[in-house]
């Protein structure tokens, strides 16, 4: 199954096949945020109103409950399991939407990203469309896209020391600031270069835009299901990135004469300090994450909105006897309720 090209139509029961009347939404947002605070507050007053369930992180609860004035909250894992969840509303930035997907893991969930921060790549609404997005969720009028993920695991030997996943990236990185770290990259279980560094990054197609782009690696369409290693300022003649298909394994293995430990991080915010001889492996995982779309923008689109790229004097495909004029402003992503066409 590829993920990302799997689209399918929110249907009218929920994942866990729970009943019409007893529709759980979860609602995370950074309410450390006046502004994120204040959107959680009026999302669950609005599924309120609809006679849904508003469920919220035990972290966020007294934040939430203040702020909105409310004592009856259903929390996350106490109140309403992962799987009994229709429908993941996440009010930030894509750090906001990871840590939802980490809430969320284990369960069929979409998430729903309104981007109340700055990129917000995987967010799907901006934060002018809130109530519209909350009327779309209301009505389960969205599409649901699957976005592949990693699975991470950590040996020494052959004991298995931690696992984890990633949506964007695993990044094995030098534990201290004054050493680099030696490291041995190796694709499909056979080594391919060693090399000092600071660090490599394993990353899906979403992570593509992501630390990995930062770090020279190149942009891969989310529809293209592939695993990509770029290394971070490697001292070495071959230390490009690579793109691997979506059946290979990576690893990276911290050398035994390595002067310093590394630190692998999944997502920036799993970390597991790695000792001399640990080896990480990443390969694709088995359970996608689950996005929630309210269109279908094209995800050149998205990249050139995201990045704000010049795409000025395109034409674009011109027929026979057709006459375009040039493109001179910027491209926009269809707002909620508009028609969804080629950029004026």
């Amino acid at each position: 199954m590829e993920g990302p090209r799997r689209r399918t139509r929110a249907s009218g029961t929920p994942p866990g096949g729970n009943p019409v009347t007893d529709r759980h939404i979860l609602v995370v947002a950074h309410t450390g945020r006046p502004e994120s605070l204040g959107a959680a507050v009026t999302v669950c007053e609005h599924l309120r109103a609809a006679g849904l369930v508003p469920v919220v992180a035990a972290d966020s609860l007294d934040d939430i409950r203040e702020a909105w004035g409310a004592d009856a909250l259903h929390v996350l894992g106490d109140d309403v399991e992962v799987g009994d969840l229709e429908l993941v509303i996440v009010l930030g930035g894509d750090g906001t939407i990871l840590r939802a997907a980490e809430l969320a893991r284990g369960g069929s969930a979409p998430l729903l990203g309104v981007n109340l921060g700055h990129v917000g790549f995987l967010a799907e609404s901006e934060k002018d469309d809130l109530g519209k997005a909350i009327t779309r969720a209301l009505g389960r009028d969205y599409l649901v896209e699957e976005r592949m993920t990693m699975s991470v695991r950590v040996k020494v030997g052959t004991e298995v020391i931690y696992e984890s996943w990633a949506l964007n990236e695993a990044t094995v990185e030098k534990g201290s600031r004054e050493r680099m770290l030696d490291v041995v990259v190796e694709v499909d279980s056979r080594p391919l270069s060693s090399f000092g560094c600071d660090g490599v990054v394993m990353s899906t197609p979403t992570g593509s835009t992501a630390y990995a782009f930062s770090a020279g690696g190149p942009v891969v369409w989310p529809s293209l299901d592939a695993l990509l290693l770029v290394p971070l300022s490697a001292h070495a003649l071959f230390a490009r990135p690579l793109v691997v298909g979506p059946n290979s394994s990576l690893a990276v293995e911290v050398l035994e004469r390595s002067q310093g430990f590394g630190v692998l991080w999944c997502d920036g915010r799993r970390a597991f300090d790695l000792p001399p001889g640990a080896r990480v492996v990443a390969r694709r995982s088995s359970t996608p994450v689950r996005l929630a779309r309210l269109h279908q923008a094209p995800f050149t689109d998205r990249l050139v909105k995201k990045f704000a790229l010049s795409v000025t004097g395109w034409r674009g495909p011109v027929e026979p006897g057709e006459a375009t004029e040039p493109v001179t402003g910027a491209i926009e992503l269809p707002r909620l309720g508009e028609e969804e066409g080629r950029p004026a």
